[in-house]
């Protein structure tokens, strides 16, 4: 599989924006602590299983990293997907239900508040994701792909994107993959303001979360 990496012009693309991913990332992961800590309290006290979620996700250049998220789901849920794969609403090799009968209680309120999604900032930190790009795909997904889908690869992965605060799982997934292709070709850092600025009233208002 031949995965494309992107060329990164000038000042920003280049230093700026793993920069600005460092400060950032540090910053909101020092601030959101006490969050994180009580997310995991609620965790534990709701079902058994880890705090944490981890996956095999895609990066950049097609590498694979170690994904983290907030566990939403009963223990080995990925064990019973096969099961629900005829009630699937999202078009595309992507996987998505709206009321899926293997997330928590708890796990309802962190994917509609996005809250399961803090722990990325680790990967942000670490370099493998950056606060603005793609969403990162489990390689089931990348497999299925088109020849012209594997662009979205070129890049870093983000934790939001165009897709993020657009109506997230409302959207078709030749409509998701169109907007990070816009992204790509735009790269810049007014835009990454503006999609950071526009993530939080996105959040706030659970548009397509789940």
């Amino acid at each position: 599989m031949q995965v494309p990496i992107e060329p990164d012009h000038g000042f920003y693309l280049r230093f700026g924006k793993r920069l600005i991913d460092l400060v950032v990332g540090l910053a909101a992961t020092i601030g959101l602590s006490p969050i994180l800590l009580a997310c995991a309290i609620a965790i534990k006290l709701d079902t058994p299983g880890p705090v944490l979620y981890c996956s095999t996700r895609v990066g950049r250049g097609g590498k694979t990293f170690r994904f983290y998220k907030l566990r939403s789901m009963i223990q080995g849920a990925e064990h019973h997907q096969n099961k629900l794969a005829h009630l699937n609403e999202v078009s595309g090799p992507v996987f998505k239900i709206a009321r899926d009968p293997r997330i928590t209680r708890v796990g309802r309120f962190l994917r509609k508040t996005s809250l399961d999604e803090l722990p990325q900032l680790f990967n942000v930190l670490k370099g493998e994701m950056s606060l603005v790009g793609p969403r990162p795909p489990i390689p089931q997904e990348v497999s299925q792909y088109e020849p012209w889908q594997l662009r979205r690869l070129s890049i870093r992965p983000g934790i939001t994107c165009l897709w993020q605060i657009s109506g997230r799982s409302r959207l078709g997934f030749d409509e998701w993959m169109r907007l990070d292709m816009e992204y790509i070709d735009r790269r810049s850092l007014g835009l990454d303001l503006k999609i950071l600025a526009l993530t939080i009233p996105a959040v706030f208002s659970g548009e397509g979360a789940y």
